[in-house]
Parts: structure tokens; sequence; C-alpha cells
């Protein structure tokens, strides 16, 4: 059986960490890229046991549509990033990921984490979406009964790999 590919992107500095910890938590029997814009990378600061890609090398592996990924989380994803996304600017390693996404038919999830969002967000939101892309920005529910900041993380990486198909326990499930 192929080896699924998951690509996980960071797009600015705010919440970089549940990228990272996207990637801790992906099962071993996922192949895992990681892409961090230069805003992300100041936040970096141990391996995560992932192929870790030059946002600057838009000739890299993933960038191409034969390789073969599978799905694609931005987590978080700036509102530059969504905008360039929404509107087919390809300029870096992250939007060109997403492009190929988008043109292979393959899952996107952006999980985007201004708030509140502007009407040209929400414009460029819905523009995605009605593309296929699913939009889901790390909003917390309250029947998982979260208490810590640990929790919380999981549960919102858990919804994320609900999205991707990928089984697992991070959150207690509605009753």
């Amino acid at each position: 059986m192929k080896k699924r590919k998951i690509v996980v992107a960071t797009s600015g500095a705010s919440g970089v960490n549940l990228g990272l910890k996207i990637v801790d938590l992906l099962p071993k029997e996922i192949e895992k890229h990681f892409i961090m814009t230069k805003n992300s990378e100041v936040v970096l600061d141990k391996e995560m046991g992932a192929t870790i890609h030059d946002n600057s090398d838009i000739s890299a592996s993933i960038s191409s549509g034969s390789f073969g990924v599978d799905a694609m989380i931005i987590a978080p994803c700036s509102m530059n990033t969504l905008a360039k996304i929404a509107c087919g600017i390809a300029d870096n390693l992250v939007t060109r990921c997403a492009s190929v996404m988008i043109k292979e038919h393959k899952k996107l999830i952006l999980a985007p984490r201004e708030m509140p969002f502007s009407a040209i967000a929400l414009e460029n939101m819905h523009k995605l979406a009605t593309l296929g892309v699913i939009i889901a920005p790390p909003v917390m529910a309250y029947y998982s009964e979260q208490q810590t900041l640990d929790e919380m993380e999981n549960f919102l990486i858990g919804k994320w790999f609900d999205l991707l198909g990928i089984e697992n326990s991070l959150y207690k499930r509605w009753e």
C-alpha cells in the first residue's frame, strides 16, 4: 500500500506551535513534509521528524503534482498567504504547494489565525471554499471539556486530523 504524504506548513509566527504539534502528532506511517515561512522559523527550536523544506525553493519535490502529496494543511495560515492562494499567486513553496493541491483536487485545509475576519478575508475564504478548500480556523468547542492549553491544542489538531481522515483520540467526542 502506498504511504500517505502530508504537507504541513506554517505562515506567520502567531500559533506556529500548532503546526509543529501537528507534525509531531501525525502517525509514523505517514510521510511528513514541513514548510515554514521566515516568520515561522524564528520559533522553531527542534527537529520534528519531518523533511523540512526551504520556503523559497519552489522546485522542491512537494511542489510538483507528480510527487503525489495526498493532503496539505496550513496552520496557522496568515491572511497574506490566504490571499495569495485565493488569487493564484504561487511565489513561494507554501503557496505553490497549495496551488498544486487545488489543481490536483487534493485536500487542502487552511487554518486562518486572525480575528475578527475582514470582509476581504471572508471573500477570499469564500472563493477558496467554492474551489473545495476547507477553511478550518482554530475555533474551540467546549463540549470536550478541555482544562489545559495542551488539551485545547489537541482538540484543534484532532478536528483537523478528522478532516484529513487520520484516526485519533486527541479529544473527547460528543456523546
